[in-house]
C-alpha cells in the first residue's frame, strides 16, 4: 500500500486499496485515479469501489472536493468493459451504491467533483465525465457515444447530453456516433476550459480544486442540492423550497456560523473563514 500527503492509506479513503482504483489526499481534496491499463474500462468490481470511495468523500466532513482523472496517455475512460461482460458480467448487474462509475447515480453528493480528462472519453467515460460538475480537457481529448454503432442506448448520456449543450448537436453525436474534441465540447459548454497537454490540465485542475476547498462548503452543498431539484422541478416551485428553508442544505446553511461569516468578513474587511457549519 502507498501512504497519502495526510499519512492516511490510498484506496476507499481508509481501507484496503484496490489497485485501479487509488486516491490520495491533500488538504480538503481527494485525488481518485481510476488505473485499468489499456482503457481504463469499467467493470461491475471497479464500479462498486468506485461507488464507496465516492460515498465516503461525501460522509467525510474533512474532505470538500474530489478530483477525478486517470491513469495512461491514450484512454480517459473507454466506458463499460465488454471483456468483462463477456466472461459474464451482466449489463444490469450491480454497479455498486453511486451506479456506473459510482457517481451518476450516488445520493446526496453536495460537494464539488472535477473531472480531468485527457484521451478518449467514450461511452460510459463521456457519460462518467458528465457525471462531474466541473470537466477540464487536455487539447487531445476526443469525446464519443459508439453506442449507436453496437445497436445500443447510450443511457446516462440520452438524458443528459441535450441538456448541457445544443439539443440537435447532442442528438447528433446520439445519432451518429462521430467524435467530438475537446474544442468544439468546449465551444458548446461541455466542458470548462482546454489546456494545452496533461501536465497544464492537472495544474489548472488543482488550482480550482485548491479554490474550492478554501470556499464555503455549505454554500457549494446548497447550490448542488437546488440545482438537482431544479432538473425535475419548475422555477417557482424549486425557488419556494429554498425560501422555505425545506431544501435539508439550505436549511443548513442559513441557520450556520458560516451563513453570516461572509458579511461580518465583507463589515471587517477581512477575508471569511469557512467552518463548514
Amino acid at each position: 500500500m502507498t501512504e497519502t500527503p495526510e499519512g492516511q492509506m490510498s484506496g476507499q479513503l481508509n481501507g484496503p486499496m484496490n489497485e485501479a482504483v487509488r486516491t490520495r489526499r491533500e488538504g480538503g481534496v481527494l485525488e481518485v485515479t481510476l488505473d485499468r491499463p489499456k482503457a481504463n474500462a469499467i467493470d461491475l468490481a471497479t464500479s462498486r469501489e468506485m461507488g464507496e470511495v465516492f460515498a465516503a468523500f461525501r460522509d467525510d466532513p474533512e474532505l470538500r472536493v474530489a478530483v477525478l482523472q486517470t491513469a495512461g496517455d491514450k484512454f480517459f475512460c473507454a466506458g463499460w468493459d465488454l471483456k468483462a461482460a463477456a466472461a459474464g458480467d451482466a449489463v444490469d448487474g450491480n454497479y455498486g451504491v453511486g451506479g456506473f462509475g459510482g457517481l451518476q447515480e450516488l445520493p446526496g453528493l453536495n460537494k464539488p467533483v472535477i473531472a480531468a480528462v485527457h484521451g478518449l472519453a467514450m461511452g460510459g467515460g463521456f457519460e462518467l465525465a458528465l457525471s462531474c460538475d466541473l470537466i477540464y480537457a487536455s487539447a487531445s481529448t476526443q469525446f464519443g457515444l459508439p453506442e449507436i454503432k453496437a445497436g445500443t442506448l447510450a443511457d446516462a448520456a440520452t438524458i443528459k447530453l441535450p441538456k448541457r449543450m445544443p439539443y440537435h448537436v447532442a442528438m447528433e453525436l446520439l445519432l451518429t456516433g462521430r467524435w467530438m474534441d475537446a474544442e468544439e465540447a468546449h465551444r458548446w459548454g461541455v466542458v470548462n476550459e482546454v489546456l494545452d497537454d496533461e501536465d497544464a490540465l492537472l495544474h489548472r485542475v488543482w488550482e480550482v480544486a485548491r479554490l474550492l476547498d478554501s470556499g464555503p462548503p455549505l454554500v457549494f452543498a446548497a447550490i448542488k442540492e437546488v440545482a438537482r431539484v431544479a432538473e425535475g422541478a419548475g422555477f417557482q416551485e424549486v425557488l419556494d423550497q429554498v425560501t422555505s428553508r425545506s431544501l435539508p442544505t439550505v436549511d443548513a446553511l442559513y441557520g450556520s456560523e458560516d451563513g453570516v461569516e461572509g458579511f461580518k468578513a465583507f463589515a471587517e474587511k477581512r477575508p471569511p473563514v469557512w467552518k463548514g457549519r
